[in-house]
């Protein structure tokens, strides 16, 4: 039976995720209520892997943290520095004591059958190499790198380049013989359009751009399910939306334990996921499918969405709303006429009439009456700058990010498309317009005018 050893990369800064890949690994962001690598992992394990090898750097310990389930089946690996994705698959891969690498990056969601199909086009002999590529289905060809694709096969891969179909899913499967081309990797991408201007990382891309020049035949595997690559905040939202799609589709069937209560005033229009201690109480709305984690109580008028992930040991009532497509993390609070739609990390608080949309990150702590706005007055799309470059996202323009550990002051808001680094305040009553960066405070200054008033104004 042939060896195969399945490498995760998961040691790259991040940067481009601020502010979710400051204080975690990106690939440690939780999707529907769990970190994205774990998703990952379960996958791989679902797909024939025996075991992982995993590549950190940058914010290790909360890769180890997400994985630690399954600690005695995975070996890590360090890359000291972040000299880009061929090195870091080259670190597990050097000795070539196997017949087959399967190298994923880390932070892709991808389904099982997926990393399958890749894996098993070079096992069956089709070809040297394979890689997963995803149809770019109305993204920008500059924002990722593409591949050429022809007859099944790779015939080409190019950096951010003017036009394309496809865009590479992050998934690729090679024989031993070929771990040379990771050794040989120029430390820049060669392969980019007149003008186009690469950082100076190896790049496991141009790898397989080498390999195609060599004459190595690498198959091309079309994702057949989702394929969602978290570089910038807003694919979060993208994640996490196929994240749930997939859940329910592993939970054909309602599953209710034992110890679980439903009232029966409770409104429920779709399947119900709960595990233990599950609690829905009087005058409760679900407007589909939910699947809620263990000592959880949704209560008195809650008002949830259909397609909805609520994390174990929360409490969503007294009429608030969370929209359809949202994921609450762990022990949260959304009660009192709070709404939200998105997704929250662990422990975030949401209370009394605040509006937010869009994804808060661990502990962060929404002030009453905090607005989030969505729609501005030209009905447009905010224009955000992602490392100094200009850049409309496709879903989640308009939402605001609040990373790891931040709060709002009462009747704050948020302008659409805001970010809040970690660690930062908005003061009350502030109206933010711009992104405010981590480890910051904004208060808003108040001129106030003293005048005589008394009965006398009145004629007394």
């Amino acid at each position: 039976m042939a060896q195969v050893r399945v490498v995760v990369l998961a040691a790259g800064k991040g940067s481009r995720a601020w502010p979710f890949g400051e204080l975690r690994q990106k690939c440690a962001v939780p999707i529907a209520g769990k970190p994205l690598i774990a998703h990952l992992a379960e996958e791989l394990l679902a797909s024939g892997a025996e075991g992982l090898h995993v590549v950190v750097g940058h914010n290790a310990p909360s890769v180890r943290y997400a994985l630690r389930q399954w600690s005695e089946r995975v070996r890590y690996i360090t890359q000291e520095q972040p000299t880009g994705t061929a090195d870091a698959a080259l670190a597990a891969l050097e000795d070539e004591d196997f017949d087959l690498a399967l190298v994923v990056y880390g932070d892709v969601f991808v389904t099982r059958e997926d990393l399958r199909a890749v894996r098993e086009a070079v096992e069956r002999g089709e070809a040297e190499a394979a890689a997963l590529v995803v149809p770019l289905a109305g993204e920008r060809p500059q924002d990722w790198i593409c591949a050429s694709v022809g007859d099944g096969v790779v015939r080409g891969v190019e950096g951010h380049p003017r036009g394309g179909t496809h865009r590479l899913g992050g998934v690729f499967a090679l024989r031993p013989a070929h771990v040379k081309h990771l050794r040989e990797n120029p430390g820049i991408m060669t392969a980019v359009p007149v003008g186009g201007m690469p950082p100076r990382e190896a790049e496991l891309a141009q790898s397989l751009q080498m390999m195609i020049e060599d004459g190595v035949a690498v198959a091309a595997v079309e994702a057949r399910g989702p394929c969602v690559d978290i570089d910038k905040p807003w694919h979060i939202l993208s994640a996490n939306r196929a994240a749930i799609a997939h859940l329910l589709a592993l939970h054909p069937e309602e599953r209710i334990g034992r110890s679980c209560t439903i009232s029966d005033s409770a409104e429920i229009s779709g399947r119900l996921v709960l595990g233990e201690n599950v609690h829905i109480g009087r005058r409760v709305v679900i407007g589909g499918d939910a699947i809620v984690g263990e000592n959880t109580t949704i209560s008195n008028g809650a008002i949830l969405g259909g397609q909805v992930v609520v994390g174990r040991n929360c409490r969503v009532e007294d009429y608030c709303k969370v929209g359809a497509w949202s994921s609450l993390g762990e022990f949260g609070i959304v009660a009192h006429c709070a709404e939200f739609a998105g997704v929250t990390f662990e422990r975030v608080y949401l209370y009394h009439y605040c509006e937010v949309c869009g994804v808060l990150g661990r502990a962060v702590d929404i002030g009453a009456a905090t607005v989030c706005g969505t729609l501005r007055f030209d009905d447009g799309s905010t224009v955000h700058r992602v490392k100094g470059r200009p850049e409309i996202p496709r879903v989640g323009a308009n939402a605001s990010y609040l990373g790891d550990h931040s709060r709002t002051g009462v009747n704050a808001i948020l302008m659409p498309g805001v970010k809040v680094g970690c660690y930062s305040c908005v003061g009350p009553g502030v109206i933010l317009y711009e992104d405010l960066p981590s480890g910051k405070l904004v208060l808003a200054k108040q001129q106030l005018e003293l005048r005589d008033w008394g009965p006398e104004r009145y004629g007394w």
